[in-house]
């Protein structure tokens, strides 16, 4: 780090320069798709409760996009105002989000498993003006759970509900008020410009509560540029949303990709492999993005006797090393390349093996830096580190985010723009990259961040609890799961049940629950007192054997 100010402006400057930012937005490649091809397939959306998809050409898109447009600004949305979107991978979800950056306000996209506790801070912390949600999903009264927030939330005006039946419907509310917001006639007279705040999404926390990632439509655009650009993708290929729209894999390397080439986008909302292999083979999906287990799952699938996908070319793969074992299964079984990546909500797509090399570097590394984004490991003073040696991850380019919502105080880059990522990571002799470990506390499960710290500090208030420390351990399909070590209070008692009751009892989202809980006499600890962690890790890896 130097004493100097890295320079926003200088950094834009440079991205248009080279080409990497293109100075568009995302709405005006939805008017040229709908120019080029209005009755081409821009969305088939399947739900696990419906037989048959919904499917909208470009033309019926953008007409809903107006529409949704205009239903909003009725509401009194305006430019810079946060939308909130808690629904899963339907076409409603698509048509907000476009709409929204019509009309120049913010997308808040939020994961369906966020319960309570999760969307009370962050619906405060945006502001959020609307909060879109579905009625039910997967059983869960999302409804309910909104109008009760609503009580708590002053700034939260509007609850919008998919499939509601009452004046706050989303069909009532957003297409059928009559008014319609078309597109600007040029970029000068845009509610939103290529610059602009235009999505704004939390990470997990990992030192305390979540943050909130801003990104433009130039860094959303410059990552969808070069993942195409190495994937060979064009307009003629067909995308699969399985991963969720609420996370930057499923919103920007495939809901906003199939926007920007014009291409077909198929929406799964509940990952189930038999139906997803079966639609794969249905739509002639060429390309999806998702974690390994998803990979897995349709490997197994189409051995158990579920069509071959016979057009499904590419797998962009991350969050967690893929086994070669399975990579090799893609290969023979699919005569499907498995395309490894490291990426994170600050940085998008950085890292990515290119198809022509997926069977030799897929399974050794995470890739190597895409079209406009530059990587390098330094060690813990800042100096560069030759290649095989294991040191910090830097990250910088033309997809960074703007920053963090509402946090002026982090600084986020040093002068050279570079962003220090927290993973470890070694560089072979050509580019490509390692993660081997985190300097930030963090579990991945199942290509999701689990919020270690704010698990821990919530065992730490339940009454039996001394102490409480989470650490991953192996999983072949989700990567890791969580382990609790716990030390008790005199004379306590706890075991998994309680503590999964507990995390159901503070309203936490199931996926982050420990999976395992050990009670031990004491954890071990620095002569400082601070808690090794690694020895707990070490001893969580037998219960994945």
């Amino acid at each position: 780090m130097t004493a100097q100010a890295f320079d926003p402006a200088a950094h834009a400057r440079a991205m248009r320069a080279a080409g990497f930012w293109l100075d568009r937005t995302v709405d005006e490649f939805l008017v040229e798709a709908v120019r080029r091809t209005p009755d081409k397939p821009a969305l088939v959306a399947y739900r696990a409760d419906r037989a048959e998809p919904t499917r909208l050409s470009y033309r019926e898109l953008a007409d809903k996009v107006a529409l949704a447009a205009g239903g909003l600004r009725a509401l009194g949305v305006g430019p810079g105002d946060i939308v909130a979107l808690q629904v899963p991978n339907w076409w409603e979800f698509v048509v907000t989000s476009l709409a929204c950056g019509r009309i120049g306000a913010v997308v808040n996209p939020l994961m369906p498993i966020f319960r309570e506790r999760e969307l009370e801070f962050m619906l405060g912390f945006a502001e959020a003006k609307v909060l879109v949600v579905p009625a039910m999903f997967r059983g869960f009264d999302h409804a309910a759970m909104a109008e009760s927030l609503k009580r708590s939330l002053p700034k939260l005006q509007h609850v919008v509900v998919v499939d509601g039946d009452g004046p706050n419907a989303f069909d009532r509310v957003l297409l059928q008020g009559g008014e319609r917001v078309e597109p600007a006639a040029s970029r000068e007279t845009s509610a939103l410009a290529s610059g602009d705040l235009a999505v704004m999404m939390f990470t997990s926390g990992t030192t305390g509560s979540p943050k909130g990632v801003m990104h433009t439509c130039n860094t959303l655009l410059a990552c969808n540029k070069a993942l195409s650009g190495r994937f060979g993708l064009t307009t003629d290929d067909v995308l699969l949303a399985c991963s969720p729209v609420g996370h930057m894999t499923g919103y920007a390397a495939v809901m906003i990709l199939g926007i920007y080439l014009g291409s077909t986008v198929v929406l799964q909302d509940i990952w189930e492999a038999k139906r997803g292999v079966t639609l794969m083979a249905a739509e002639g999906v060429t390309y999806t993005a998702a974690s390994s287990p998803f990979l897995s799952d349709i490997c197994n699938a189409v051995a158990e006797g579920a069509p071959r996908p016979t057009r499904l070319r590419s797998f962009l793969c991350g969050g967690a090393p893929i086994p070669p074992v399975l990579i090799d299964r893609a290969a023979s079984e699919l005569d499907l390349k498995v395309c490894s990546l490291w990426g994170m909500t600050e940085s998008l797509s950085s890292t990515l093996t290119e198809p022509s090399r997926a069977a030799e570097k897929s399974s050794k590394t995470d890739g190597r830096a895409l079209e406009g984004v530059d990587v390098r490991i330094v060690d813990f003073d800042g100096k560069p580190l030759p290649a095989g040696e294991t040191g910090r991850l830097m990250v910088r380019g033309a997809q960074m985010s703007l920053g963090y919502y509402k946090r002026p105080d982090l600084a986020t880059y040093d002068a050279e723009g570079w962003f220090d990522t927290g993973d470890l990571a070694y560089m072979d002799d050509e580019g490509y990259i390692r993660i081997n470990g985190r300097t930030k506390d963090v579990l991945i499960r199942g290509g999701e961040n689990v919020p270690v710290v704010e698990i821990e500090a919530l065992l730490y208030k339940h009454p039996a609890v001394a102490t409480a420390a989470i650490v991953g351990y192996p999983d072949d399909r989700l990567g890791e799961r969580a382990c609790a070590f716990v030390e008790l209070r005199p004379g306590a008692t706890l075991d998994l049940a309680a503590v999964q009751a507990y995390m159901a009892e503070c309203k936490v989202a199931k996926q982050y629950w420990p999976e395992r809980v050990e009670v031990v006499p004491a954890v071990p600890r620095t002569p400082s007192g601070k808690i090794q962690k690694f020895i707990l890790r070490e001893r969580a890896k037998a219960f994945g054997a």
